[in-house]
């Protein structure tokens, strides 16, 4: 067995409380609430610093075991234990998860206890339950109504709310209705009017793009045609100025000086 598991398998040993003023101990507090527990948990659960139940225990070299928030700001100020006294390194200290397991066993109140919420659960499953008590404050929905309302009255208060009256369509399709407009609102029929003027803008950009289409098309023939053209005539030039090179290269050249020197002797006469 390693280190790390003996250490999580032994009891914690008590701890000798650590005495602040109480406004130190507010701002450090890390752990939870004694009132927060359905009966006072045991001694050994509790962090010296804070004074409540520990919270994401970790466990110093020297055994001593306190909430990792209370200590990491314990260590901010002086790098001893708050018990005995002995130097701490910050690497050396264990988090303690069969501890933290075992308070997360423990049975809480509901934070709406005062409110008349009579359940208890564990300690783990707090926040689950939070988030159905039926007792829980609740932000009524109604567009210009701030108030805040048990759970389980929600749905009445909605009903009577006269502050705005206004609410989200309860088929979800995102409108704001009042009380007259919830009467005759149709949102599926609203819907089905705003696809279909999409479609009707949809088909109408599709014939724009075809005419465009069309008119490109008939302008690249022009232009094939035009080009068409152009070799043609490229290719009769060619045709003559080889003739031409032909012609030249086929006439004699003695012929060519006989003619030269025979028009010079006219022009001598």
């Amino acid at each position: 067995m390693s280190a790390h598991t003996c250490c999580e398998m032994e009891a914690p040993e008590p701890r000798a409380s650590v005495e602040l003023p109480a406004v130190q101990i507010q701002i450090m507090s890390g752990g939870y609430d004694l009132n927060l527990f359905a009966s006072p948990p045991d001694c050994n659960f509790l962090c010296s610093v804070c004074h409540g139940v520990l919270k994401r225990p970790v466990r110093l070299p020297c055994s001593h075991i306190f909430c990792k928030k209370c200590i990491l700001r314990w260590l901010a100020r002086q790098n001893t234990c708050p018990c005995c006294r002995k130097e701490v390194k910050r690497k050396k200290m264990v988090h303690v998860n069969k501890l933290r397991k075992t308070i997360g066993r423990l049975e809480v109140k509901c934070k709406n206890a005062e409110a008349g919420c009579l359940v208890t659960c564990p300690l783990a499953h707090r926040k689950g339950h939070q988030d159905s008590c039926p007792f829980e404050l609740m932000a009524c929905p109604n567009e210009g109504c701030s108030a805040r309302v048990p759970r389980g009255d929600l749905a009445e208060h909605q009903q009577h709310c006269q502050q705005g009256g206004e609410q989200l369509c309860l088929l979800g399709c995102g409108a704001t209705l009042g009380p007259a407009e919830r009467a005759r609102h149709n949102c599926y029929r609203e819907l089905r009017e705003a696809w279909s003027e999409r479609q009707e803008r949809s088909r109408t950009l599709l014939l724009s793009l075809l005419r465009r289409v069309r008119r490109v098309h008939r302008t690249t023939n022009l232009i094939r045609r035009q080009l068409a053209q152009l070799g043609n005539f490229l290719e009769e030039d060619d045709t003559l100025l080889l003739g031409t090179v032909q012609e030249a290269e086929a006439t004699p050249v003695g012929s060519t000086d006989a003619e030269v020197w025979g028009s010079q002797g006219q022009r001598a006469l």
